[in-house]
């Protein structure tokens, strides 16, 4: 006899929740910035004595070797961006770790002047440049609601790692030699950045079916693909220059601190040691302040952040010209630390807020290359002022307008609506 019951479906399992990979591509970005530690000016002037001493070079023609360096890495950063946003970070990034290590072995075997601008240029593009641009383009790929929370911690992993760089290498070349550091050193770029190209990094979340900021609620606005603006776009966009002009502000006057610092400090009664030793108290704010900014981004007004990061720059700028041994050394040490942290922080994450990610990594290219281009001016700068006038003073006073002038540029101009439609003002982005 046949039940006229009608069977009910079997029961379906739950699906099994799909195990967001963006924070494992955040770890994985943060180690690639780490990595970007031989191409900085913190690491580079662990060799630059020992150089000098063997080739027989003087301090004046160095010099202006890592400024032509410098300044040409940073003229070809605009076409890697290209690059990255048509090939993908991963293909890029791998290309990027082997020629960075390549160039790092060949200035192992440099004797001459030639071979070390050569290698000065390819340590500052590959290093300095391209691979922490590849680096926070991914992450910007990845994330959206909490992009700059993501963004914070791979610059501050990157940041820390940087941070070990001259350490080591001092006790390196000690050791061993600048030839065999320079040499080790390419050969961790090419044991460390390459596998994790090939093997860690994805470009975005749809190469994996997975979805931005690990969403499952496909069809809004932040899940729908990637959005934005072309760089022609971004470059008529009165917004970008001020975020130019704040990184470009932040590299060169960090760097001419930074690489002046030891005799900068001395002149205010430090000693060498010292003077060393207040790397730590930046280092330490700028951890910290990348770790507080970075979530802020995402919720609060960005030209305001842009603004009091810039009057941080200012005021540090101006401690510097009445420091004293003890406290007051250790509280410009957390101002300009705290200070770039933060400005570097902003730009990066507001970025793709203001532009998408679509052009990314041509419009963030630009602004590297910037902010690389800016570096090379600011030691030279501090120098001739010194030399003119036997002290730092002055150099400090007149630069510190250029914050100022910045941060009220952050506050008066407009900023642009975002290409997915999203007002950035003070209150938070919409959740949907």
């Amino acid at each position: 006899m046949t039940s006229n019951r009608a069977t009910a479906p079997p029961a379906s399992s739950p699906t099994p929740p799909v195990r967001f990979h963006g924070w494992r591509i955040a770890a994985y970005a943060s180690v690639a910035l780490a990595m970007t530690a031989p191409g900085q000016t913190l690491a580079v002037s662990a060799f630059i004595d020992p150089m000098i001493t063997e080739l027989g070079m003087t301090r004046a023609a160095v010099s202006t070797a890592y400024l032509i360096g410098t300044l040409t890495g940073a003229a070809t950063l605009p076409a890697i961006g290209i690059g990255i946003d048509r090939y993908g970070v991963r293909r890029c990034m791998a290309i990027i770790g082997a020629v960075f290590g390549t160039v790092l072995i060949a200035l192992s075997l440099v004797t001459e002047i030639v071979g070390l601008t050569a290698g000065f240029v390819g340590i500052r593009l590959a290093g300095q440049g391209a691979l922490g641009l590849a680096a926070t383009t991914v992450t910007a790929h990845w994330f959206l609601q909490r992009r700059g929370t993501a963004l914070a911690v791979v610059s501050a992993g990157g940041a820390a790692g940087i941070s070990l760089a001259p350490v080591l290498l001092e006790r390196l070349i000690a050791l061993q030699g600048w030839r065999t550091a320079w040499l080790i050193e390419g050969l961790a770029v090419w044991a460390i950045v390459i596998p994790i190209a090939l093997l860690g990094i994805r470009d975005r979340p749809a190469d994996i079916g997975q979805h931005v900021d690990g969403r499952s609620d496909v069809g809004t606005g932040a899940d729908s693909g990637p959005v934005g603006v072309t760089r022609a776009v971004a470059l008529r966009t009165p917004y970008f220059w001020v975020l130019a002009a704040a990184v470009a502000t932040a590299g060169m006057l960090t760097t001419a601190v930074g690489f002046h610092q030891i005799s900068l400090l001395a002149e205010r009664g430090l000693s060498t040691t010292a003077a060393a030793a207040n790397f730590l108290p930046q280092t330490v704010a700028g951890l910290v302040a990348t770790l507080v900014v970075g979530p802020i981004v995402d919720r609060r007004h960005p030209r305001a952040l842009l603004a009091v990061a810039m009057a941080g720059l200012g005021t540090a700028l101006v401690w510097a010209t009445v420091i004293t041994p003890g406290w007051s050394a250790i509280g410009f040490g957390v101002a300009i630390g705290a200070a770039s942290a933060a400005i570097r922080t902003v730009e990066t994450a507001l970025t793709p807020r203001l532009f998408g990610t679509t052009h990314l990594g041509a419009i963030r290219g630009a602004l590297t290359a910037i902010n690389v281009g800016s570096t090379a001016f600011g030691p030279l700068l501090f120098a001739l002022v010194h030399d003119a006038t036997g002290r730092y003073q002055a150099a400090l006073l007149g630069c510190a307008a250029l914050p100022a002038v910045v941060g009220t540029a952050a506050l008066l101009t407009a900023l642009p609506t975002p290409p997915d439609g999203h007002e950035v003002s003070g209150a938070p982005l919409p959740s949907g």
